[in-house]
């Protein structure tokens, strides 16, 4: 018997998350740090005191201590102190000073430090991660999980020892921070926005969603997916638009050609191997539904993604190095 079907897992292992760097970070008196690449997901963990995250649209969120956020995409947001009269504004540009035992320092130097957090950045490799990161919350909030604090701690000495199979530890566990996080978000605000969260909170598409993903291949249509989540064709397609913010034969052709973009990029087979692993009956119709989801056909793509490899390495090594 084969095991179930875990649509979220899947979405994040195929997103191929990587550390760009984890920092130890305190704080005393005013100061604002604004984030604005939402190229880079944001995870910050409050170890000890609090402070305030300030998205660009929405009220501002009180952090405390064991308090948890992810950002795998938000367009813009802050982090301050409680007290942000006459606070130093710092960015990408103007990075807090680091201190002697490792940590960056957010504010005045005078005084003990009001606030301690972890916080890092990583990017998602997938040549899909547009699209799978559109399925994730803008914003997930997690309350007193210890557990997420020290995930993080791990990730962030991981990334400080140079020790052997260091990039498949930082995947793996990385993967973990990221599953964990989105599950554990017990934030309203979470439920606002439409995705894979959503979907799977309802019972009835969530059947259809974990059918979908357990069997790729299968001659999947809307009637077909209405009935796994016994519902009419009419309810389940509205349904499912609503809460995953795709149609259902939208969400299923781009979820077969991630997978293929993965099978075509790991040499798993010839392209018509690949065509029927993910559902097309000859390579011939696979080439032209992935030229046009795509922009290119299979073979050149895999030829421009091994091109783009060496240039990818040097950029994380350059950002590693910041």
């Amino acid at each position: 018997m084969s095991e179930p079907t875990d649509p979220l897992a899947e979405v994040v292992t195929l997103l191929q998350p990587a550390a760009r760097y984890t920092k130890y970070v305190q704080g005393s008196g005013a100061w604002r740090v604004q984030r604005s690449r939402p190229e880079l997901a944001f995870y910050c963990a409050v170890l000890d005191g609090s402070c305030r995250l300030e998205p660009a649209a929405g009220p501002a969120i009180l952090l405390e201590a064991g308090d948890f956020v992810l950002a795998p995409a938000l367009h813009g947001f802050a982090l301050t102190s409680l007290h942000t009269n006459d606070a130093t504004l710092l960015d990408e540009s103007n990075p807090p000073p680091l201190l002697p035992d490792g940590r960056y320092h957010l504010g005045t130097s005078e005084g003990p430090a009001e606030v301690q957090l972890v916080a890092g950045h990583c990017v998602f490799e997938s040549p899909d991660s547009v699209l799978l990161v559109s399925l994730l919350p803008d914003l997930v909030v997690v309350r007193a999980h210890t557990r997420l604090a020290t995930l993080v701690q791990l990730v962030g000495d991981e990334s400080r020892a140079q020790r052997p199979a260091r990039e498949v530890v930082l995947a793996r566990l990385l993967e973990v921070l990221l599953i964990e996080a989105l599950r554990s978000s017990n934030d309203p605000t979470v439920a606002t926005s439409p995705g894979l969260l959503r979907g799977l909170a309802d019972v009835r598409l969530a059947q259809a969603i974990r059918a979908l993903h357990a069997q790729p291949a299968q001659d999947w249509n809307v009637p077909r997916l209405a009935r796994v989540a016994a519902l009419s064709r009419s309810s389940f397609f509205e349904r499912f638009r609503r809460e995953v913010g795709l149609t259902p034969m939208d969400y299923l052709l781009a979820w077969r050609m991630a997978l293929a973009k993965r099978l075509l990029l790991r040499a798993n087979g010839s392209i018509a191997e690949v065509a029927l692993q993910v559902g097309y009956s000859s390579a011939s119709t696979f080439s032209v539904a992935f030229s046009r989801h795509v922009g290119l056909p299979p073979s050149q793509f895999v030829q421009q993604q091994r091109r783009r490899q060496p240039e990818a390495a040097q950029i994380a090594q350059a950002a590693q190095a910041a």
